[in-house]
């Protein structure tokens, strides 16, 4: 009775969307303080311009924002778009992920989504990929991979951890060899042999392949309004990889 409830069609990406706006709320805190050497765990949530203590209905997802116009309501300073752009995203990969598999799959491929999602906006805006998160994602994937494998399936997941690692590793050693400077960041390997313990080896040549196609079409975005790309412009795989590993999970689930 209980597990019907919570994987009704409607009931399920409903509960799901609020519980990842509550998730993004926390992501958006990890993002913005941690590059400044800020805990998240630690004090009260403040505006950044006037120090002004937040409270808890200034702190509600999506709706705060919104009602406040994006300001704070002392100061009037702007807080930021970012903000609401991790909530609205992470809200979306929870309802998506019910609708596509409304049952224990469609939490796990959520949970997947939203253990990627700071890695993701991190190497975006800092082209940083914080080993201690990397570490998370991996071991995530390590538990649910056992749980929803097992056995000898358990093992194309352990394999994807290795290959994934080890194949980006051999790439950026080869090319900083070759061309004398580093072409990859030391993150990306990790987070792919991340990707791999999730999705196992089969998966990680299509999730490659996505990876490099976003990059193509940001690389022609970029072009078309008048970037200059050279051979040296920094493009951030591991965000890259994030966005094409997650809608992989629905193809394996």
């Amino acid at each position: 009775m209980i597990a019907e409830t919570l994987f009704h069609p409607l009931i399920a990406p409903a509960l799901m969307a609020i519980l990842g706006a509550i998730f993004g709320s926390f992501i958006a805190a990890l993002v913005s303080r941690w590059p400044n050497d800020q805990s998240v765990m630690a004090g009260r949530s403040k505006c950044e311009s006037c120090d002004k203590t937040l409270h808890f209905y200034e702190l509600v997802p999506i709706a705060s924002y919104l009602v406040q116009g994006g300001q704070c309501r002392k100061c009037g300073a702007s807080i930021g778009h970012d903000s609401l752009a991790i909530e609205l995203i992470a809200m979306l990969i929870g309802a998506a992920a019910m609708v596509i598999v409304p049952d224990w799959e469609g939490v796990v491929a959520a949970l997947f989504g939203w253990l990627l999602l700071p890695l993701a906006w991190l190497d975006l805006r800092h082209h940083w990929l914080p080993d201690r998160l990397t570490a998370l994602l991996a071991s995530a994937g390590l538990v649910t991979a056992y749980f929803r494998s097992g056995g000898i399936f358990f093992v194309d997941h352990l394999v994807g951890g290795i290959i994934g690692f080890a194949f980006l590793w051999c790439i950026a050693r080869g090319y900083a060899l070759l061309r004398g400077r580093e072409g990859l960041g030391g993150g990306d390997p990790k987070i792919f042999g991340a990707i791999g313990l999730w999705l196992g080896w089969q998966a990680l040549p299509f999730v490659l392949l996505g990876a490099s196609g976003l990059g193509l079409v940001a690389a022609l975005v970029m072009a078309r309004r008048g970037g200059d790309i050279q051979a040296d412009t920094r493009f951030p795989l591991g965000t890259l990889l994030a966005f094409a590993a997650w809608p992989t999970i629905f193809f394996i689930a």
